[in-house]
């Protein structure tokens, strides 16, 4: 019996990398383990070390094969698991999602900086400055642009119909949005609304909150 593939992450309300390959194997398969380490102390870099080449999380282990980076991590389960259809069967859908997830994983540093994911956080209007609305912008741009050519088309409420690694990729973005009270157009914020309410997203949420609860009730 081969072993079973195991996903160590960091916290799930602040961990928006952890969160990206957890959703896409979680639509993969229900047949994995999550590892969580806490951000933060003390002995988190040390526990991390000791399972990531990269010295960070998420990371992967899947029998003798380890990988980390999140987008790596995706395109990884997308060949271990080619019936999930990770990514859109249409060869134009697929590049087009390719580009945004690996725009994703590359830009939109002022968004990262200025918003971080915190999940239950409520900070109305707090780091807006010029370079995050410019990033924000642009995610809508992106979004629009994958709706009207593949998403409506091919049915699904997704940027690309059904959901995809570039619906994961972008979904720490989804959660900024509620934190940060961002008002978006009628496409984005129906995007936001649909990757929020995914089974898998739903369940990421109630795993955060509970890991919250635990930490309140340590002594």
């Amino acid at each position: 019996m081969s072993a079973r593939l195991t996903l160590t992450i960091g916290d799930r309300h602040l961990s928006s990398w952890s969160l990206r390959p957890w959703l896409a194997l979680r639509v993969a398969t229900p047949d994995f383990d999550t590892h969580l380490i806490r951000l933060r102390r003390d002995d988190t870099a040390a526990r991390i070390r000791a399972v990531s080449p990269g010295g960070k999380v998420p990371v992967l282990t899947d029998g003798d094969v380890t990988v980390w980076e999140s987008l790596a991590i995706c395109e990884y389960l997308a060949e271990r698991f080619p019936d999930a259809r990770l990514w859109p069967d249409d060869r134009h859908a697929r590049a087009h999602a390719r580009a945004a997830a690996s725009e994703m994983h590359a830009g939109f540093a002022n968004l990262r900086q200025h918003m971080s994911m915190d999940l239950f956080a409520r900070r109305p209007g707090e780091g807006c400055t010029p370079a995050v609305a410019a990033d924000i912008a642009r995610i809508e741009a992106l979004f629009e642009d994958a709706r009207a050519r593949f998403g409506a088309p091919h049915g699904g409420p997704f940027l690309h119909g059904r959901f995809s690694i570039a619906d994961a990729m972008f979904a720490p973005v989804a959660t900024r949005f509620v934190t940060y009270d961002v008002a978006l157009g009628p496409v984005a914020a129906a995007w936001r609304d649909a990757i929020l309410a995914h089974p898998a997203m739903l369940e990421w949420t109630a795993d955060a909150r509970r890991d919250l609860d635990a930490l309140d009730a340590s002594p």
